[in-house]
């Protein structure tokens, strides 16, 4: 187990870079998703309630699988009718993992968003109005920093749930932390000792970001839910 423990740590970088772009990503997406649900606009409003249900129903792995054969036929069809002449072939598995947990996240967060949101006090919104800030002002300077501090919570669950999430990665050829793992296993035939290496590495990065989120949100409540 000590021998191979530095291998498989080899894969916490991939793992980290799928987590954390998707997370950005996701958190982007989702706050100007919850914000479009806010206002209500209509059919654009019905389109993300479709985009979330989807995403939040379906599993994650069949969403990736889809993407990942659904590529080049996509890529095939736009070289037909636009005459095109892009390779089928080319889209790398990384970035397509990468645009699935982004999409996977955005949906999840646009709904951690909407709390937020609604977290916010009106009464600040109205008092900001009245003293002529613009809304996007509104928006950057009070609306989504608050919202975003509320969300603090969510937002580190689903951080934690990517990281664990980015385990599926490797039925499409990324080498992260498992599918390192299972190359080591097989080529040894030791696939207790070596998955319980994962599972540990794993649980400390979970601890890892617990810790950092929980400090966040102490350091923002204290803000937050003065009086």
């Amino acid at each position: 187990m000590y021998e191979h423990v530095g291998d498989i740590l080899k894969g916490v970088p991939t793992t980290l870079l799928i987590a954390v772009i998707s997370m950005v990503f996701g958190l982007v997406i989702g706050t100007i998703f919850a914000l479009i649900r806010k206002r209500k606009l209509p059919v654009i409003n019905q389109l993300i309630v479709v985009f979330v249900s989807f995403f939040r129903s379906t599993p994650l792995i069949v969403q990736l699988f889809a993407f990942y054969y659904g590529t080049p036929i996509i890529i095939e069809w736009l070289n037909n009718v636009l005459q095109t002449n892009l390779d089928p072939d080319g889209a790398h598995p990384l970035m397509i993992v990468l645009f699935v947990f982004t999409l996977h996240s955005a949906a999840y967060l646009t709904e951690v968003m909407r709390s937020g949101l609604k977290s916010v006090d009106e009464s600040q919104i109205e008092a900001a109005v009245t003293v002529g800030l613009k809304r996007r002002h509104i928006l950057t300077r009070i609306v989504i920093p608050q919202a975003i501090g509320y969300a603090i919570p969510n937002l580190g669950n689903q951080f934690i749930a990517l990281i664990k999430g980015t385990a599926i990665a490797f039925v499409v050829q990324v080498t992260e932390i498992l599918a390192i793992s299972q190359i080591i296993a097989n080529d040894g035939y030791r696939f207790v000792e070596v998955y319980i290496i994962a599972s540990a590495i794993y649980w400390m990065m979970a601890l890892v970001f617990e810790w950092i989120f929980g400090k966040m949100e102490s350091r923002v409540g204290k803000y937050l839910y003065q009086t």
